[in-house]
């Protein structure tokens, strides 16, 4: 398998950390791009119309993408560990998982604007809307941290990218301060070797 890569993407982390979980990452060559939503990278569009990262191509040739289909093609193939098979804990895992994303989409936009756009064109307001459903979510999955124990699924490891990114992207941002709940939890989920190995690399993407 191949995977289009990006060291800084939160989602391609995703996508590493499940493969770590799986026991998959060594079968997934990781092959350069320069995905950006202004200057699009051809060779990634060849495969993903979309041209952005994560994007793997299977064993026979076919492209998946985006991060949850990815993410649950390498849970498939891998044993199926991490997206429980019905009842409520696939819900809950599946919705914590859109919820997290929620985080991933919503900090890199404010990013974009901030670092994409033009200074005399950034706009604020956006920004502070995009930071506003940041700090909603978290205070949702506040609420839910404490029973986490040591529950590792989809949402979990979504939720655990999505922390991280946050402390590589906004070290500025404490969001430990009023989430003791979910600090305390990180502390020990980030611990992983999934979660160590599938650091970003660069302050870059």
């Amino acid at each position: 398998m191949k995977i289009y890569f990006s060291p800084a993407s939160p989602f391609v982390r995703k996508c590493m950390a499940v493969a770590h979980e799986t026991g998959l990452v060594d079968r997934i060559e990781k092959l350069p791009s320069a995905a950006n939503p202004v200057n699009r990278d051809r060779t990634v569009i060849a495969s993903n119309p979309l041209g952005q990262v994560p994007t793997l191509i299977t064993d026979d040739g076919q492209a998946l993408y985006d991060s949850r289909v990815i993410c649950e093609y390498l849970d498939d193939l891998g044993g199926g560990k991490l997206f429980p098979a019905t009842g409520k804990a696939r819900w809950q895992a599946l919705a914590d998982q859109a919820l997290a994303d929620g985080i991933l989409g919503a900090a890199l936009l404010a990013r974009y604007e901030i670092t994409l756009r033009p200074e005399p064109s950034r706009w604020s307001d956006w920004v502070d809307g995009q930071m506003g459903k940041v700090a909603d979510a978290l205070a949702r999955f506040e609420q839910q941290a404490a029973s986490f124990g040591d529950r590792l699924d989809i949402g979990t490891l979504t939720l655990g990218c999505a922390l991280g990114y946050l402390d590589f992207r906004y070290a500025e941002y404490d969001w430990r301060a009023s989430h003791p709940a979910c600090a305390q939890w990180y502390a020990t989920f980030s611990q992983r070797p999934s979660m160590r190995d599938t650091a970003p690399e660069a302050p870059r993407g």
